[in-house]
């Protein structure tokens, strides 16, 4: 289920306790979903489904999570046991960015 997010909209997993606040999404609607299940507002939370095991590698807070062309980049507000998915491909971590050296 494709839908076109907008930054800032704060979204919650309906198979864990995960919950992201979107940072940075291209303008075109995304299949967004943690855990395997499409991710909801957080004013819009229900029943909680079952896990796709194949994507429970789990998201940690404080962390930035984005593809690897970093088109699309969300914050982890609150971890939770599924990984994080968009169109089908699983996100990683944002690596930190390398400081100049101060020699």
């Amino acid at each position: 289920m494709s839908v076109q997010y907008k930054a800032g909209a704060k979204l919650v997993s309906t198979v864990c306790d995960g919950q992201i606040l979107v940072l940075r999404v291209p303008a075109v609607p995304v299949d967004l979903r943690i855990g395997g299940a499409p991710v909801v507002l957080a004013s819009a939370v229900g029943d909680k489904t079952a896990i796709d095991p194949a994507l429970s590698g789990g998201i940690q807070t404080g962390k930035r999570y984005t593809d690897e062309a970093e088109t699309m980049e969300f914050l982890c507000t609150k971890g939770g046991a599924g990984t994080i998915s968009v169109d089908g491909t699983a996100l990683g971590i944002k690596a930190a960015k390398a400081l100049p050296s101060s020699d």
